[in-house]
C-alpha cells in the first residue's frame, strides 16, 4: 500500500467515525457554518462536526499545522476532498478567512500575525468581512477614499464601504484605506485588519431584489486601527488586494463547481414526475440538466488543475478571472434549472409551503453572481488580454 493510499484509508475511517450522521447530505446555503463569536448550528452535531475538523486543521487542509491547518501535501487534500464527497458531507465551516484573508496573511504577514490569526480561523472561532468597495470604487477599485490618519501608534480611518457581505454579524474586517492621499491612486493604499466592535464602527444591511442579503453599508468614524495591524508594507496595500482578489474569485466561481441544496435533477423529478423509463417526464429539462451537470464535472476537474498549479507556482495570474467567470455562470444556470423545474410554483414569494420563496430569492440572488468580485465584464476584458493575449481597441 503507498503513502497516499494509507492516508486515504485512515481518512475514509477518521470520516466515517467522526462525521455525524445528521452532518451527511445537502445543505441549504442558509444553513452554512460561520462560526465566530456567537455562532449558530442547526443541530448540535453540527457544532461538533465543526470543533472535529477545526481540531484536526482539515477546515484548511493545506496550511501549516504552525499556523493550525491540516498541514496535508496537495495530493492529500485531494484524498480528503474525495472522501468528503463519498460521503457527502456537509461543509464543517464558511468562511472568509478561510477562503481570502488566510492565504493572504500566509504571503504577505508577519510571523505574529500568522501566529494570531490563522488558528482562530481554522478553528472557525473568528468570522472576518471584507471592506474594499465603496460607493465611488467599485470595478475602479483603487479609486477608494476612506482615510487612514497616521497618529503615531496607530491610525483614525474614516469613511465608508459597501457591499459589505455579512457585516453585520462578522467580528472582523480585513479593509483598504488609503494611507498617502497624494500617492497616485494604485499606491497610498495599505491593508489593514481591525474589530468591529471598535468604537466608530456602524453597519446598515443593503435589502436587494430578493427582498433578503448579506450586504451592508459600513461606516468608519474615528475608528482607532493599531499600526500592529498593518498586513504587508505601508502604502503597498494594494499588492495584498490583488492577491485576496485572486483568492476571491476563485471563492465565488466555486459556487458553480459546488452549489447548495438538492441536486437539480432531484427537484426536477419530484417536481415533475417520471416517465415508464424511471427518467424525468421532460425531455427537454432533462437534457438542460444533463448539460449542466456535464459541464459542472468538468469545471471541477478544471479547479482541481488549477489548484496544482497554483501549488506548483505555474498558475497565470488571471486565471482566477476565468474561474470566477464560468463559476458564476454555471451557478446561475443551476437556479434557472430550479425555476424551471418548479414550474408556477416556484415563483411563490411567501408562505410556508415554499419556505418563504427559497427558489425564487435564491434565483434572484446569483444575478449578484456576475457583479460581486469584479463584474463579468470586467473578468472577460482580463481574459482577453492576459489569456487571450488579445489587442487592445
Amino acid at each position: 500500500m503507498t503513502d497516499l493510499e494509507q492516508f486515504r484509508a485512515e481518512t475514509r475511517a477518521w470520516l466515517e467515525a467522526n462525521c455525524p450522521a445528521e452532518c451527511r447530505g445537502p445543505m441549504a446555503d442558509d444553513e452554512m457554518i460561520w462560526g465566530g463569536r456567537n455562532p449558530t448550528f442547526k443541530t448540535p452535531a453540527h457544532k461538533l462536526w465543526l470543533e472535529r475538523m477545526g481540531a484536526r486543521g482539515w477546515t484548511a487542509p493545506e496550511w501549516p499545522k504552525a499556523y493550525g491547518g491540516g498541514g496535508l501535501s496537495r495530493e492529500e487534500a485531494k484524498v480528503l476532498a474525495s472522501e468528503l464527497r463519498r460521503i457527502s458531507a456537509q461543509p464543517a465551516l464558511a468562511s472568509f478567512g478561510v477562503w481570502m484573508l488566510g492565504p493572504a496573511l500566509l504571503a504577505f504577514g508577519t510571523e505574529e500575525q500568522k501566529k494570531r490569526f490563522l488558528p482562530e480561523i481554522v478553528r472557525g472561532e473568528v468570522r472576518w468581512c471584507q471592506g474594499y468597495s465603496e460607493p465611488g470604487a467599485g470595478s475602479d477599485l483603487a479609486s477608494i477614499q476612506t482615510r487612514a490618519e497616521d497618529r503615531g501608534d496607530h491610525w483614525i480611518v474614516n469613511g465608508q464601504k459597501i457591499w459589505t457581505s455579512y457585516a453585520d454579524k462578522a467580528d472582523w474586517i480585513f479593509c483598504l484605506v488609503r494611507t498617502d492621499p497624494e500617492a497616485p491612486k494604485h499606491l497610498g493604499i495599505s491593508f489593514v485588519l481591525f474589530d468591529m466592535k471598535t468604537p466608530g464602527v456602524t453597519t446598515r444591511p443593503i435589502t436587494l431584489i430578493s427582498g433578503k442579503s448579506p450586504f451592508c453599508e459600513t461606516f468608519f468614524d474615528d475608528v482607532r486601527v493599531e499600526k500592529e495591524n498593518l498586513v504587508g508594507t505601508l502604502n503597498r496595500g494594494w499588492d495584498v488586494a490583488k492577491y485576496l482578489l485572486a483568492h476571491e474569485r476563485t471563492m465565488i466561481g466555486a459556487m458553480g463547481e459546488v452549489g447548495g441544496g438538492r441536486p437539480v435533477g432531484q427537484v426536477a423529478l419530484d417536481a415533475i414526475g417520471a416517465d415508464e423509463a424511471g427518467r424525468l417526464d421532460e425531455p427537454m429539462l432533462r437534457a438542460r440538466i444533463a448539460d449542466l451537470e456535464i459541464d459542472a464535472a468538468a469545471f471541477r476537474l478544471a479547479m482541481e488543475r488549477v489548484g496544482d498549479q497554483v501549488k506548483a507556482k505555474q498558475a497565470h495570474p488571471a486565471i482566477a478571472s476565468m474561474l470566477k467567470y464560468y463559476g458564476s455562470e454555471l451557478n446561475k444556470r443551476r437556479h434557472e434549472l430550479l425555476m424551471a423545474a418548479g414550474g408556477v410554483d416556484a415563483l411563490e414569494w411567501e408562505g410556508e409551503r415554499s419556505n418563504d420563496g427559497k427558489a425564487a430569492r435564491d434565483w434572484l440572488r446569483t444575478k449578484a453572481n456576475s457583479i460581486e468580485g469584479g463584474t463579468s465584464e470586467v473578468q472577460l476584458n482580463i481574459i482577453a488580454k492576459h489569456l487571450l493575449q488579445l489587442p487592445g481597441v
